[in-house]
C-alpha cells in the first residue's frame, strides 16, 4: 500500500510534571520553528491561564515541527500532540491517540513509572500503537536510570504488552537542555555523547510508522478536537485517514446519530509551530483544522459525498465523580466580593446568574469535552455534571468563576453502578511517596477510608513508597489532610482501578462546623473569643450571613456562632483601643480545598471574587427542625 514518508504522527505521553510540555519545547526551538529574535516562554503548549497557574497540562494540543535530516533528504513534517498526564483528563488522552501512530512514553529518571503513566500507557497499548521510552530529567541528583528501566518493563508486562511493543527503543534525555542520547549516562549527570535532541528526532523516525493509505479509498476524515475563532466560527481539528481534504471542497458531514449532509469547506489550515496556516490541500495522515461547519462535534466524520463511509465514535471511560452545578441561591447573588451592593455595581455589571446563562453554558462545555456529563436534576436551576475526577470538575468550576457566573457547587459524590443487583462504587489505586517516618500516619489516614495496602517498596533513600486501592469516596478530602499529616513532603498519585461492592460508610472529617448565626460583618472581637472553639475561615471586615460557615469546630458537631459581636463600649474607651493583635491569622481555602471540606448537608458559593461554603438549609431553626426529625426517625 502507498505510504506518506513526508509525515510522522506521534502523541508525548506520561505522568504529570514529568516534562513532556518541556521537552516540547525544546523540539520547536531546536527544529528551527522560531526566529531568532522571537521571546519566547516556558512551556509554551500550556497557553491556558490555568495551565500556567497550576503547572499541569489540561487540554491536549497539536504542533507541528519540520524536520531536516542530517543526511540531507527532504524535510519531514513531525505532528506532535502534547497531551495531559492526569487522569482526570482522561478523554484529552483518548482523543490525542485518536490522531497518531505511535506514542513516545516520558518517564522520570528519579520517580518512574507512577499512577498517570500506567493510565496513558494502558491507553497506547490497547490501540496496539508502538512506544518509544524516553528517560528524562537524568540529571536529577536523586535519578535511579536502571532501576526505572527495569520497572517500566515491569509495567509493560503487568499490562500484557505483546512482544512487538515490549522491544522499545529508549532515549535518554535531559529536556530543560535540550539533550537526549542512545547511550545511558551516569545517574544524576547530562547525556555527555550528544548536545542536541537529534538522537531523539532520528528515534522518532526510525520508530514512528508513516502514514499508510489506500490510493481507491473515498475521503474519510476523523474530528478529534474542536477550537473557536472569533472570525471563522467553531473550527474543527481532524485527522485525513483516506483521499484528500480540499479548500472549497463539498464533502459529506456523517454526525453521531447517523445523519449525512453536504457541507463546504470554506477553510482549510495547517499547524506549523504554534500557529495555523492556510493550506489548498490535506493528504492521508495529515492533522489539519476546517471551517465552515458551524455544528460539526467530536467524533464524527467528514467523508466523500458519492460514497459516505463513517469511522467509529471515540469512546471514553465511564465518569466516576459527580457534583451538582447551580446558580447562586446565597443571599449576596450578584453583589460582588465584599457583599456590598451599592459599592460593587460597577464590578457585577456582567455578572451571570440565571439558570439559562448555567445551562447555556454547560452545554457548550459539552461541545468540546467528551469525558463530561450533564444530567437533569429535580430542581430547574441546578444540574448534575459527571466527569472522570475532583479536579476535572474543580477546573470547570474554576474557568467558570473567571467567566463572571455565580454559581453553587454540591459536595463531590461517585458514580455508582448495579452489577449483578448489587451496588458498586469507583475504586482507584494511590500510588503514595512519603519519609520512613510518616508511614504509620499515612497507613491510619488510608485505614479510616478503608483503603487495603497492595504493595510497598522501599527505595533505600530514607523514602518508602505504598500502593493502597481505595474507594474514589474514600479520597473526597483526603489531600489537604495528607499534606497535613506528611508536613507537606508526601507525593500521592491516584488512578481510576474499575468498580467494587459497595464499601459501606465511611466518615473521612471528624470536625464539625462553625456556622453564622446573623448576617453582618465579622469583628476581630467576636474572632478572639471563637478561636479556641475551632480553626476559622474569615477574615475581620468579611461579610457573612446566616447559614454561611466561617470555621471549623474542634468537636464533632456543628455550632451556631456570632462572629459579628462587637464590644460593648462605654463613653471611657474609644472604638480604636480595642486590642487586635490577638487574632490569628485565618486559615484561606482554595476552590479545591472548600469542595473537600464540604459534608453532605454543606455547599459552596462561588463567585468571581470569593469562595464561600455555606449550610444547604440556611435558616438555623429549619437545620434544628430535621436535625430533630432525624434523630426520632432512627
Amino acid at each position: 500500500m502507498p505510504t506518506r514518508h513526508d509525515i510522522r504522527n506521534v502523541a508525548i505521553v506520561a505522568h504529570v510534571d514529568h516534562g513532556k510540555t518541556t521537552i516540547v519545547d525544546a523540539m520547536l526551538k531546536q527544529a528551527g520553528a522560531f526566529a531568532a529574535h522571537q521571546q519566547l516562554d516556558d512551556r509554551m503548549m500550556d497557553s491556558n491561564d490555568l495551565e500556567r497557574e497550576k503547572g499541569i497540562t489540561i487540554l491536549a494540543k497539536n504542533t507541528a515541527v519540520k524536520y531536516h535530516p542530517k543526511d540531507g533528504g527532504a524535510p519531514i513534517t513531525i505532528n506532535i500532540i502534547d497531551t495531559p498526564g492526569h487522569a482526570d483528563f482522561g478523554g484529552e488522552v483518548e482523543r490525542g491517540l485518536s490522531m497518531v501512530d505511535a506514542v513516545v512514553l516520558l518517564v522520570d529518571a528519579s520517580e518512574g513509572p507512577l499512577p498517570q503513566t500506567r493510565f496513558v500507557l494502558r491507553k497506547a497499548l490497547q490501540a496496539k500503537m508502538p512506544v518509544i521510552l524516553c528517560i528524562n530529567k537524568t540529571d536529577r541528583p536523586d535519578s535511579r536510570i536502571d532501576e526505572v528501566v527495569n520497572e517500566t518493563y515491569d509495567l509493560f508486562l503487568d499490562l500484557d504488552a505483546d512482544e512487538d511493543q515490549i522491544e522499545f527503543p529508549i532515549v535518554y534525555a535531559c529536556g530543560r537542555d535540550g539533550v537526549a542520547s542512545l547511550t545511558k549516562p551516569e545517574d544524576g549527570t547530562v547525556p555527555a555523547d550528544s548536545d542536541s535532541l537529534e538522537p531523539f528526532f532520528s528515534t522518532i523516525l526510525e520508530h514512528v510508522p508513516a502514514p499508510v493509505y489506500d490510493d481507491e479509498a473515498p475521503l474519510q476524515a476523523h474530528v478529534t478536537n474542536l477550537d473557536a475563532d472569533n472570525f471563522l466560527g467553531r473550527i474543527a481539528l481532524l485527522r485525513v485517514e483516506q483521499g484528500e481534504l480540499r479548500k472549497g471542497q463539498t464533502v459529506a458531514w456523517i454526525k453521531r446519530d447517523g445523519s449525512i449532509s453536504n457541507v463546504r469547506i470554506t477553510e482549510l489550515m495547517m499547524t506549523e509551530a504554534l500557529t495555523r496556516k492556510p493550506a489548498e490541500v490535506a493528504g492521508p495522515g495529515d492533522i489539519c483544522a476546517v471551517a465552515g461547519i458551524p455544528d460539526i462535534m467530536i467524533g464524527e466524520t467528514l467523508a466523500d459525498p458519492e460514497n459516505p463511509i463513517a469511522l467509529p465514535l471515540i469512546s471514553v471511560d465511564e465518569p466516576a465523580i459527580s457534583m451538582t452545578i447551580g446558580t447562586n441561591t446565597s443571599p449576596m447573588v450578584g453583589r460582588g466580593g465584599t457583599g456590598k451592593g451599592a459599592d460593587a455595581k460597577s464590578a457585577v455589571k456582567d455578572r451571570k446568574v440565571t439558570a439559562r446563562q448555567v445551562k447555556d453554558r454547560l452545554d457548550r462545555e459539552l461541545i468540546g469535552n467528551v469525558s463530561l456529563r450533564v444530567l437533569d436534576t429535580d430542581r430547574p436551576d441546578a444540574w448534575e455534571v459527571q466527569g472522570r475526577g475532583e479536579l476535572a470538575l474543580a477546573i470547570l468550576v474554576e474557568q467558570m468563576r473567571r467567566e463572571g457566573f455565580e454559581l453553587t457547587i454540591g459536595k463531590p459524590q461517585v458514580v455508582t453502578q448495579e452489577i449483578d443487583g448489587k451496588t458498586h462504587e469507583p475504586v482507584e489505586r494511590m500510588t503514595i511517596d512519603v519519609p520512613e517516618e510518616h508511614m504509620g500516619a499515612v497507613t491510619q489516614l488510608m485505614g479510616v477510608r478503608k483503603g487495603r495496602m497492595d504493595n510497598m517498596s522501599n527505595h533505600g533513600s530514607g523514602w518508602v513508597r505504598m500502593e493502597f486501592v481505595v474507594p474514589s469516596r474514600g479520597l473526597i478530602g483526603f489531600r489537604t489532610e495528607f499534606l497535613t499529616n506528611t508536613r507537606g513532603t508526601g507525593i500521592a498519585h491516584s488512578i481510576h482501578e474499575g468498580h467494587e461492592p459497595w464499601f459501606g460508610q465511611l466518615v473521612t472529617r471528624n470536625n464539625g462546623s462553625l456556622v453564622a448565626d446573623r448576617s453582618g460583618a465579622v469583628t476581630p472581637f467576636a474572632m478572639i473569643n471563637l478561636q479556641e472553639r475551632g480553626v476559622l475561615f474569615t477574615e475581620p471586615g468579611t461579610e457573612v450571613y446566616e447559614g454561611m460557615i466561617v470555621g471549623e469546630n474542634s468537636r464533632s458537631d456543628d455550632m451556631d456562632v456570632n462572629i459579628t459581636k462587637e464590644k460593648k463600649l462605654t463613653n471611657m474607651r474609644a472604638a480604636s483601643a480595642d486590642n487586635t493583635e490577638n487574632v490569628i491569622p485565618p486559615r484561606k481555602l482554595s476552590l479545591e480545598q472548600s469542595l473537600e471540606f464540604c459534608r453532605d448537608d454543606e455547599c459552596v458559593e462561588v463567585t468571581p471574587e470569593a469562595v464561600r461554603i455555606r449550610k444547604v438549609v440556611l435558616d438555623q431553626k429549619e437545620r434544628s427542625r430535621t436535625a430533630s426529625r432525624a434523630k426520632s426517625a432512627k
